[in-house]
């Protein structure tokens, strides 16, 4: 398994200016990815224009179709340097080498490959139709007609022309489109052999159809083909990305006409010279939602793997509360285990203490919540306790096989699954690595079923809808479920607010913990957390205290402060690795990127001879680095923080590398994955969510006063673990404390309120808009309007009742079988015992 994830790690490899080809024959093939064309392939050489290759074989990475061993092919690409590997060939597009002589035609096809078709008949297929008939015949399957062959030998030669060559031509014109491994994967599974002529009649199609494909991507195929601007495809697959943009800035699950319209313009007309008009989006909007790739519910318009997801977590809840652990205990026998956890892990649980336990241990799902210091960790390691002795289960894992231990940890990130296993003493991992997801699996079901009977997820408030409806997906019946989280802190990154919105449906047993434990008559910082959480800052603030302090100064001041406190630091012994700044916004001189340079040149100033430079970054050996995007296959994920060990200097500077060590892996980039990291000794807040650092740095002034919002304060404090220190602007901060956090456009909490009550999912009525509606707009700027509002969209997507299509739920469930609206009989008729 390590060897297959090493060598699918290989498509990362960094491509050379000189476009070079080798000939050969595959004499085996050593990985073949099981979701995507990637393949790990030995070819025996027989011709290359690689001048320092002397050997007879090489290995050859890319994306292929179904490769078939001691067959010929022509491979075009680099060759590489894997870090493990050595020297290897990354094919960016290659073909068979078909003969086209014509005795090698008649050798080809009365091979093995063609059963029933002869030398005499293959002959005569060359004589009548030419050295070039694979390519003709595969374009027009009737000129076989002219050769005479029973229906028989004509399956035979279509059949094993199109698998031989047909899904090949296919992979070869996504590599030429740049489609890595992933996406061509998804596009072929979508469109099958039609895969090219969809791309080439409408390649907004993409847009619409696959996650992961932008606009920009399908608009730049599209120009390349001379598509008209106002073209039908354009406007929806606009459209499209409208909604996904918006999802992503805001965080909502769905939000209301206007703004998407605004937004589709603003990307439509971004540039062109042939402007939309109101009129052209009004058409393809009720086309989007007549294919249900969006839906309208009331004056709320979603997409559909947003309305989708929040009804399935809704569903799954609700599968998994419906459905407890037959086994349960007494309120005497759970006492008496909690009893012995005491005398174990030397410790005395208050009321408040022994009833989350209690709560937790006979919930099938139960959420916890509650502030820094107010006990969440040692509750989760009673849990653990508590439900091992309950259930005799021992907790040395060195006493089960694989994947048989009974009690699954999670966390969002590395470093929140790292804290906990340290914490809890058993493993911990990422959603994503439990879950088995890799880069473009967060939004469809190839999740593996989890197996065990209890699952604990702790840092919940950045979990986000996606992410959420994939866990819930993977859960079985009997699993028990604790959620746990901080309801205060910022939420997810991606859309929704699911904690929130579990908590706040009151469907849910939950337990919101409120006592201080951990502090001392020392420690002001989690004190500081609980006042800024009421809207307030204490009447101290400015004042020093043993583990806090605040500095105000301006703007223009910020980066001499932060160098001179960073300096001192650095004397009295803490590392890069010790000290965070967090701030706000990544622009201005108390921004990330300023800051950063800044803290760089204290922290770890180096030489010319161990950095390399990339976007105005200079990358150091030592440095601290943050990683931006989740990586599955290399177990790094969006948020965690490593060091810069290694600086591979190449012959050409787009051979160099950038090794990095992270808490659970190490990963090596080339220079173009370096748009994956960044400098982390300052970052943003949200960045930072689900760590703690011994000291933290925290910077706020008015030029962030559209960022300021109590959970982002809030957030930040409770980062610090030690010392905290904040600088700036007295009002910024009081502003921020008393700004109550924007609430998110999301239906999720009515959705579990809904089927938690009974009622039952709608079959999809009130989801498409109205033939007649129409969006009027102002001549002069094109942009939507409502004449009865002021300038504004009435955001109201009419019923199913105005369409003439009816697009029906097929989802079967005990609701509807007990409500009569499904005959328990169906599909049974004419059938007897």
């Amino acid at each position: 398994m390590t060897e297959s994830i090493d060598l699918f790690s290989m498509e990362n490899n960094n491509e050379q200016n000189e476009k070079l080809f080798i000939n050969g024959k595959v004499a085996a093939t050593f990985f073949e990815s099981n979701d995507s064309f990637f393949k790990v392939l030995l070819v025996k050489i027989s011709e290359t224009n690689i001048s320092d290759w002397h050997e007879d074989e090489i290995v050859i990475t890319g994306n292929f179709a179904d490769i078939a061993e001691e067959n010929e092919y022509q491979f075009f690409g680099v060759l590489v340097d894997h870090p493990k590997y050595g020297k290897q060939f990354k094919a960016d597009n290659y073909h068979s080498t078909v003969p086209t002589s014509k005795e090698g035609l008649v050798e080809y096809l009365s091979g093995d490959n063609f059963a029933g078709v002869g030398k005499q008949t293959a002959k005569k297929m060359v004589d009548i139709l030419g050295v070039n008939l694979i390519t003709d015949v595969l374009d027009n399957e009737s000129l076989l007609d002219k050769v005479g062959l029973s229906s028989k030998q004509r399956k035979t030669v279509i059949d094993t022309l199109q698998k031989n060559n047909g899904m090949e031509q296919v992979i070869i014109g996504l590599n030429s489109y740049g489609f890595g491994s992933s996406l061509s994967s998804a596009i072929y599974n979508k469109y099958k052999g039609d895969t090219l002529k969809v791309i080439e009649e409408n390649p907004y199609q993409l847009v619409e159809d696959i996650d992961g494909i932008g606009f920009k991507k399908a608009d730049d195929i599209a120009k390349q083909m001379g598509m008209s601007a106002n073209n039908p495809g354009r406007i929806r697959a606009g459209l499209i990305s409208a909604l996904q943009s918006l999802s992503l800035k805001n965080g909502d699950t769905y939000t209301q006409t206007g703004p998407i319209l605004d937004e589709t313009l603003k990307l439509l007309n971004n540039g062109n010279s042939e402007n939309i008009t109101g009129d052209d989006l009004s058409e393809q909007f009720l086309e989007l939602a007549k294919t249900q790739k969006i839906v309208g519910e009331e004056d709320r318009v979603y997409l559909k793997d947003l309305y989708d997801d929040e009804w399935r977590i809704a569903e799954h809840i609700n599968r998994i509360i419906q459905n407890p652990n037959t086994k349960t205990f007494d309120d005497e026998t759970i006492d008496k285990k909690i009893r012995l956890i005491e005398k174990k892990l030397n410790i005395s649980y208050d009321e408040s203490q022994t009833n989350a336990l209690k709560q937790a241990i006979k919930s099938q799902m139960f959420l916890l919540t509650g502030g820094p210091g107010t006990g969440k960790t040692t509750i989760i390691k009673g849990i653990i306790y508590l439900y091992a002795y309950l259930n005799d289960y021992s907790l040395d894992i060195n006493k089960y096989k694989e994947h048989e231990f009974p009690i699954l940890l999670a966390a969002p990130t590395g470093r929140a699954a790292k804290r906990m296993q340290e914490t809890s003493g058993i493993p911990a991992s990422t959603i994503h690595r439990l879950l088995g997801l890799s880069g473009y699996d967060d939004n469809n079901e190839g999740t593996k079923d989890l197996e065990g009977g209890l699952l604990i997820v702790d840092e919940m408030s950045m979990v986000d809808t996606y992410l959420f409806k994939a866990l819930m997906r993977a859960v079985p019946n009997q699993m028990k479920v604790i959620l746990v989280g901080d309801k205060d802190q910022l939420p997810s990154v991606g859309p929704g607010q699911v904690f929130t919105d579990l908590l706040r449906s009151q469907r849910i047993n939950s337990m919101q913990l409120s006592t201080i434990y951990r502090q001392d008559s020392n420690s002001t910082i989690i004190p500081l957390a609980h006042s800024i959480q009421q809207g307030r800052l204490p009447e101290d603030f400015n004042e020093k205290q043993s583990d806090r302090s605040f500095i105000p100064c301006g703007a223009n001041q910020m980066s001499s402060v932060i160098e001179q406190i960073v300096k001192r630091a650095k004397q009295k012994g803490f590392s890069a690795t010790d000290i965070q700044v967090l701030s706000p916004m990544y622009r201005g001189m108390s921004g990330v990127n300023h800051l950063n340079d800044v803290i760089q040149e204290i922290m770890n100033p180096g030489n010319k001879e161990d950095q390399l430079e990339y976007r105005g970054i200079h990358f150091r050996l030592g440095d601290k680095v943050l990683q931006l995007v989740n990586s599955p296959e290399d177990n790094v994920f969006n948020g965690d923080i490593g060091q810069i060990i290694e600086v591979i200097h190449g012959e050409k500077s787009t051979q160099d590398k950038i090794k990095v060590a992270f808490d659970q892996s190490e990963v090596t980039y080339q220079r173009k994955d370096w748009i994956q990291i960044t400098l982390a000794y300052c970052t943003t807040i949200h960045k930072a969510q689900g760590s703690e650092f011994k000291m933290v740095i925290l910077p706020i002034v008015p030029q962030f006063t559209k960022m300021l919002k109590k959970n982002l304060l809030y957030t930040a404090i409770t980062r610090a673990s030690d010392t905290l220190i904040m600088i700036g602007d007295y009002d910024s901060f009081l502003s921020c404390a008393q700004s109550e956090s924007d609430n998110r456009n999301t239906s999720l909490m009515q959705r579990i309120q809904s089927l938690l009550n009974g009622e039952i999912k709608p079959s999809n009525t009130d989801l498409l808009t109205d033939n007649k509606q129409t969006v009027e707009t102002n001549n002069e700027t094109d942009k939507p309007v409502d004449t009865d509002k002021n300038d504004q969209v009435e955001d109201k997507v009419p019923t199913e009742e105005d369409t003439e299509d009816t697009i029906k739920s097929y989802r079967l469930t005990s609701s509807l079988i007990n409500s009569d609206q499904i005959d328990p009989m169906i599909g049974m008729e004419g059938i007897k015992p």
